[in-house]
């Protein structure tokens, strides 16, 4: 049974990164919905280290800072195909290399990269593909946070960059309605275990506190965004635009949880 009506359609994927994350993961279960996923990776090491993953699938590399690899992207594509149903934008980074300094001392070149690629792109590459996206049905999916109020002090300026992200999906949606109903949502994960969290300082101890924090006392799957993202590409959520979908096991209203309160006296 097809439930999730996929079957055929294109969806570009991108921020593949290795077996963990979560553009790979989704990429895998749409695959699976009968879809045909189109990869873009960052770089040429990038597409030679994941070789073994991605087979003979097509890959074309696109590093979104620069925008005449994101038009050559799109050319690239459109050679092949004649329409997308949908994409993922799943594409981060912010500079840990100096490790944690406190918000206030953030780069102003840190931030404003970290804002080019991590935010940006989404509307450059959205912009990019509006002629080969589904007028009817088109959905795009970009990857964010459970929340951007929380000052989590070891992600730092990423949290602000995400919420730009968020809001971006707003206006993006507005743009499209013009001429499309292209949907634009967002996934909203709690924390992760992926390659790229690993970079962030402290990250173990935040990713362990937010497991007591869910009701189930179990953390988030990245198999469990990847479901979500997979239902938001597909006509099945048709009536969902402009949304952020929390995907954190109930950490949210978990706050007071007896067992963390005791934990901490």
């Amino acid at each position: 049974m097809d439930y999730l009506q996929l079957v055929g359609k294109n969806i570009l994927v991108t921020g593949v990164a290795n077996r963990k994350s979560v553009a790979w993961q989704s990429a895998q279960l749409l695959e699976q919905a009968g879809a045909h996923v189109i990869y873009s990776v960052r770089s040429e090491q990038r597409k030679e280290s994941l070789k073994k993953l991605l087979g003979d699938r097509d890959v074309y590399i696109c590093d979104v800072e620069h925008q005449s690899e994101i038009d050559r992207l799109k050319e690239e594509v459109s050679q092949k195909y004649d329409s997308l149903h949908g994409m993922i934008h799943s594409i981060a980074f912010a500079n840990y290399s100096e490790g944690w300094v406190p918000f206030h001392e953030t780069l102003r070149e840190d931030f404003l990269q970290s804002i080019n690629v991590s935010c940006f792109s989404l509307i450059a590459l959205s912009n990019a593909f509006q002629d080969l996206l589904d007028k009817e049905q088109g959905s795009v999916v970009t990857i964010s946070i459970s929340t951007t109020r929380m000052a989590a002090e070891n992600y730092g300026y990423m949290a602000p960059v995400k919420a730009a992200l968020d809001s971006s999906l707003c206006f993006l949606a507005k743009s499209f309605s013009k001429f499309s109903n292209v949907r634009f949502n967002a996934v909203s994960p709690g924390l992760l275990k992926t390659s790229a969290s690993a970079g962030i300082p402290g990250y173990v101890d935040s990713y362990l506190h937010a497991e007591k924090a869910t009701l189930r006392k179990h953390a988030v799957q990245t198999s469990e965004v990847a479901n979500t993202v997979a239902f938001l590409l597909s006509p099945r959520s048709s009536g969902i635009n402009t949304q952020g979908i929390v995907i954190d096991a109930g950490m949210d209203t978990n706050y007071f949880d007896e067992e963390i309160i005791k934990g901490n006296q």
